[in-house]
Order: C-alpha cells, then sequence, then structure tokens
C-alpha cells in the first residue's frame, strides 16, 4: 500500500468538510492525514488529504470529488513536485541515557528537543512526510509514550520547462 497526498480546493460553506469526509467512509477509503486551511481568497479553503492504497484508489477518490458540488479543483500531489511539509511531536520516556541517545538522533534529523523532565522528553521535528517516517521508524526502539502528526500541507512548486 502506497500513500499518496490529495490536493482540493473547495468552497468555503459550512458542512463541506463534513461531506469530503464521509465521500471517503461510504466508499470504504481510508485517510491518512486531512487537513484544511484558509485562502487568500476568503471564499475558498484548501483541502490537503493523505490516502493509503494503491493507484486505483487514488484515481477513484479524485473522481468521487470531483463530483462534489463544492469542489472546485481536485489534483494530486507528488511529494517530489511539491513542497509538502508537516510537524510530529513525539514524548519519549527514558533514563538519561536514553534521553541522551534521542538527543544525538535529533542532532542527526533535524530535530529539536522542546522539553526535558526527569521522566521524559518532548521532541519536534517539521519536514517532508517521507522524512517524518524515517525519524519515526529510527526512534521507535524508544519508550514512545505520545505522539501527534498535524497532517500535510502542500504547495506545488514552480514547474520548469526543459
Amino acid at each position: 500500500m502506497e500513500k499518496f497526498i490529495i490536493s482540493a480546493l473547495v468552497q468555503n460553506h459550512s458542512g463541506v468538510l463534513a461531506r469530503v469526509s464521509s465521500l471517503f467512509g461510504r466508499r470504504g477509503f481510508n485517510i491518512n492525514s486531512l487537513t484544511v486551511s484558509p485562502t487568500t481568497n476568503t471564499e475558498f479553503s484548501r483541502i490537503t488529504i493523505v490516502v493509503v492504497g494503491d493507484e486505483y484508489t487514488m484515481m477513484q477518490v479524485l473522481k468521487q470529488m470531483m463530483k462534489l458540488e463544492e469542489c472546485v479543483e481536485v489534483a494530486p500531489i507528488e511529494e517530489e513536485e511539491a513542497f509538502c511539509h508537516e510537524l510530529v511531536l513525539v514524548k519519549i520516556r527514558g533514563d538519561v541515557a536514553a534521553r541522551e541517545s534521542v538527543r544525538e538522533l535529533c542532532a542527526l534529523y533535524h530535530a529539536d528537543v522542546v522539553e526535558t523532565s526527569d521522566e521524559s522528553i518532548i521532541v519536534r521535528m517539521d519536514g517532508t512526510p517521507s522524512q517524518i517516517d524515517t525519524f519515526l521508524s529510527i526512534i521507535d526502539s524508544f519508550d514512545i509514550v505520545e505522539s501527534s502528526r498535524t497532517g500535510v500541507t502542500a504547495v506545488h512548486r514552480d514547474r520548469k520547462d526543459a
């Protein structure tokens, strides 16, 4: 199974997010993450959805979303062709040695230690979804108490024609 990023420009009306998310539930599609934000035009919002599935699943999601009256534009986003970013916070329990190991990994992955106590350490990292996935797989061997990801937000890069 693969992760696909989909960006949708939607009319900024109440109930739009409910209609979009219920579309996924009715069709049996799994949402990995979902972010919604206003645009510079108050009439529209941007929804960024990460869907887990295969190519067929992504194509079905795109087709179904375009059928929604409130969807103005729906497009897949390739991580390499866009500026994709998200944030993760991770609380890790451990003794002094474990916390020091976490600090060393943070330095390697450009993550920040935002809080330390006698029992735990809280780490913040922002980056592309694949960078976040890699970092989380590396620190998975520690005693992770809690973690939270914001979900992906993305903007297409300018295309450079050859």
